[in-house]
């Protein structure tokens, strides 16, 4: 492989500090790393590595439970909150389930609110780990706010108002899923994590160094991805890609299992899920569409549909 080809395959890194310093540059970075790959690396991402730490540290202490001490967790809400244990979801069009087991957070909403018949209250294993709720919690909240900056950006590039996304993922039912794949042992026909694309808006991912991350080209080839330590990949998902009509890709992704020198290595990783307010309705933006590319979704749907319709798909529901 030539060194303009190599260079070609890699996603290169987008410096937060920008944001502040310069935002058209960064919004440009982004937004052209988003329309090329489906995907962006942000670096110097600006939250206390000390703080991720410790609720990354959090999360390798509930994985290391007894199972009957996890399974207290798992609750029948769709795997929208709590436990999730390994060998249940499966890539959508899959047969063979994810080597992975998880744990969700989801957005608390006070007493009353009109979207608590679908986005029940969390659970925290207080007993177990009695700094795992606040130290989780900061992580959500968070990857929430750095959402919302990097929605500003994406915004832009559309040549939307800066704000345009604010008010519509505000009370959005966005998950903060703290993953475990457990080391592999020996080949099989299962794998980390399954061909898929996400559902939601945007995804924030801390914890990719391990390797495994990998994203499907537009030539079919599958590349790596392998951030900078500290830094956070952040994708394009299947609801923000209608809404701007494939302006800007949700492109497959999978995880693979490790090379054999590494089978005995677990992996951690913590993606954001952001989603739309569950009744935002996604309908193309007319900025989005034109001769060339005419509307591929003329027929609107509310967040909350779209996000139960898929969720069967995937088996958490």
């Amino acid at each position: 492989m030539s060194q303009a080809t190599a260079l070609q395959d890699r996603i290169e890194p987008v410096s937060f500090d920008l944001f502040a310093k310069d935002f058209n540059a960064f919004t440009q970075a982004l937004g052209d790393s988003y329309a090329r790959w489906g995907f962006a690396v942000i670096s110097d991402h600006g939250m206390p590595q000390d703080k991720v730490d410790a609720a990354i540290d959090q999360m390798k202490q509930f994985f290391a439970l007894p199972e009957a001490a996890k399974m207290k967790y798992k609750l029948p809400v769709a795997g929208q909150r709590g436990y999730t244990p390994f060998g249940v979801e499966t890539a959508k069009g899959h047969t063979h389930y994810d080597l992975k087991e998880f744990w969700h957070v989801g957005r608390d909403l006070p007493p009353g609110h009109r979207f608590r018949d679908h986005m029940i209250d969390n659970v925290w294993p207080d007993l177990e780990l009695p700094e795992f709720h606040a130290k989780v919690q900061w992580l959500y909240n968070a990857l929430d706010a750095m959402g919302l900056k990097v929605l500003e950006a994406i915004a832009t590039y559309l040549g939307l108002d800066r704000h345009f996304f604010d008010d519509k993922v505000d009370v959005g039912n966005s998950i903060l899923r703290l993953l475990h794949y457990p080391p592999v042992p020996k080949d099989g026909p299962h794998i980390r994590a399954g061909a898929h694309e996400d559902i939601n808006v945007i995804t924030l991912l801390l914890g990719a160094e391990e390797a495994g991350l990998e994203v499907k080209d537009h030539d079919g080839r599958w590349i790596a991805i392998n951030p900078p330590a500290g830094s956070l990949v952040c994708n394009i998902g299947d609801m923000l890609q209608r809404l701007v009509n494939h302006r800007l890709p949700s492109t497959t992704h999978r995880v693979v299992n490790p090379a054999p020198e590494r089978r005995g290595f677990p992996r951690y990783s913590t993606p954001f899920f952001l989603h739309f307010n569950s009744d935002y309705l996604i309908r193309t933006l007319p900025s989005c569409v034109d001769a060339a590319n005419p509307d591929r979704y003329p027929q609107p749907i509310t967040a909350d549909a779209y996000l139960q319709e898929r969720l069967r798909e995937i088996k958490l529901a």
